[in-house]
């Protein structure tokens, strides 16, 4: 997988600024005050910083801003990058910082005079984040990256924060790379293998095939991944970090790639549907990341693992199927096929776990593109504490997240004529018909949430913290639902 900048911290030795090469990194705050990093950086230079920090293009910067300052005399270094922070800023502007340095780091080395500046672990996540490159198929060896170290007052103090988030930054790009790959590397046998190597992390991770999917009656599951020649899967990982309570769950919609089936898609973008495995990708990560900071938490993470496609054997738009709770299924649009195997799941997990609450994510509809753009991601629920408690972390992370609303008014647009229910409901309010539909097989007293991710798991231009393609959302709200609500 993608492997995160590796980030030093070291002790303060401003000895060593004049002869380091490659990037020299300083922080100014907006009052223009020089720390003494800035301030040696100032002397070498023969007061250049200075100069520049009076002028017009420094007072125009915003928080977390950078600017170059190239070939500066009296340095061994190519440039200095200047990044106008506040001694103390907020989580936001320290990523920011980070990312805006990402863009600027390449394959010379970089020095970070951080020195006394609050939350510099934030700012070096932030550089880790937004350095991200998917170039696993590309032929021409990749270049090597320059080393990065901090230089700060208390190095031990900020590696100990510094380590829970680069357990996050190892989930969200274990997430990334899931991503992005194509569906002919991502198979659902290679996807399961990669699932169950995650073993030698502490995980438990078990893989049911479609002989025990059958048996357990997982034939909505089935039903989509009836026409390809992968096989479909369910892979459960435990974390068991937290004593003998029952878990939180977990649970993903891995279709590793979606033709819509028989109700096929049309041709012009339908490359994107290799990003239709986003929330397995997701529900993968976050595991990842729990148990990399050995997480004080029981969970539980399953994906359903299919890939939806037209055959001789695919599934019919009107051809009815029994869930493996027991309900019928008609369904009206094969395209319509991640709520088919989030529904078996779902029941799954309840049925063998009894978990303490569900979430589930999925790029579920087009729907809610329409309604959120790339913005947010859509969230439904059937209970207000865990909602409000997912829309907390979300918010604190910066990934955009907006409650939309359930009502059993909206189950007559997916009431069937021969079955007890259909799959899709039409145009109107889609995204909300598809969460009532997999409310059906959540249980009255288990907090759930379901997370339509269609319009985040992947974009098509860069994002505070990541470059366009698959952003990794979810993984960092995840994470810290879970150390906020389910840790001791």
């Amino acid at each position: 997988m993608t492997t995160p900048t590796e980030i030093q911290f070291k002790d303060v030795d401003l000895d060593r600024v004049a002869e380091s090469a490659g990037q020299v990194v300083v922080f100014v705050d907006a009052e223009k005050k020089l720390d003494a990093g800035a301030r040696k950086v100032n002397s070498l230079s023969r007061k250049a910083l200075a100069r520049f920090v009076d002028g017009d293009v420094f007072a125009a910067m915003g928080p977390g801003d950078v600017h170059a300052l190239d070939y500066p005399a009296g340095l061994a270094a190519t440039a200095v990058l200047v990044v106008k922070l506040a001694r103390r800023p907020s989580v936001d502007e320290a990523r920011k910082a980070g990312a805006q340095l990402a863009k600027k780091y390449g394959e010379m080395d970089m020095l970070v005079l951080a020195g006394n500046i609050n939350r510099a672990e934030e700012v070096a996540f932030g550089l880790a984040m937004r350095a991200y490159r998917f170039d696993a198929h590309k032929t021409a060896p990749p270049k090597a990256k320059g080393a990065v170290s901090f230089m700060v007052s208390k190095p031990e103090e900020f590696a100990k924060a510094a380590a829970p988030l680069a357990a996050v930054a190892e989930g969200v790009f274990f997430t990334r790379d899931l991503t992005n790959e194509p569906a002919n590397i991502l198979t659902t046998d290679d996807f399961a293998a990669r699932l169950a190597a995650m073993q030698e992390l502490g995980l438990d991770v078990e893989i049911l095939d479609e002989e025990e999917l059958t048996k357990l009656g997982m034939r909505t599951l089935l039903s989509v991944g009836q026409g390809s020649d992968s096989p479909s899967k369910v892979v459960v990982m435990s974390w068991n970090g937290g004593g003998d309570e029952k878990p939180f769950a977990l649970i993903g919609k891995g279709v590793v790639f979606d033709t819509g089936g028989i109700s096929i898609k049309p041709a012009a973008g339908m490359e994107k549907m290799t990003m239709d495995m986003g929330g397995a990708g997701v529900v993968a990560g976050v595991m990842r990341t729990l148990a990399m900071r050995k997480a004080k938490a029981n969970v539980v993470g399953l994906v359903g693992l299919v890939e939806n496609m037209p055959s001789g054997n695919a599934t019919r738009p009107g051809d009815v199927v029994k869930s493996m709770k027991g309900d019928t299924v008609e369904i009206i649009n094969t395209d319509a096929e991640g709520r088919l195997v989030l529904a078996d799941v779902l029941w799954y997990a309840q049925d063998r776990f009894k978990p303490v609450g569900m979430i589930n994510l999925a790029t579920l509809t087009g729907a809610i593109l329409v309604a959120l753009g790339h913005e947010n991601a859509g969230v439904f629920s059937n209970s207000d504490a865990l909602s409000d408690a997912f829309l907390k972390a979300a918010k604190a992370e910066g990934e955009g997240a907006w409650r939309l609303p359930m009502s059993p008014a909206y189950d007559a647009l997916i009431k069937s004529k021969i079955a007890d229910i259909k799959n899709v409901g039409g145009r109107n309010a889609g995204s909300i018909t598809a969460a009532q539909f997999l409310g059906r097989f959540v249980n009255d007293d288990v907090p759930w949430c379901h997370l339509d991710i269609a319009g985040v798991a992947s974009v098509g231009s860069e994002t505070a913290l990541a470059p366009a393609g698959a952003t990794g959302w979810g993984v960092m709200a995840l994470n810290r639902l879970i150390a906020d609500k389910y840790e001791g």
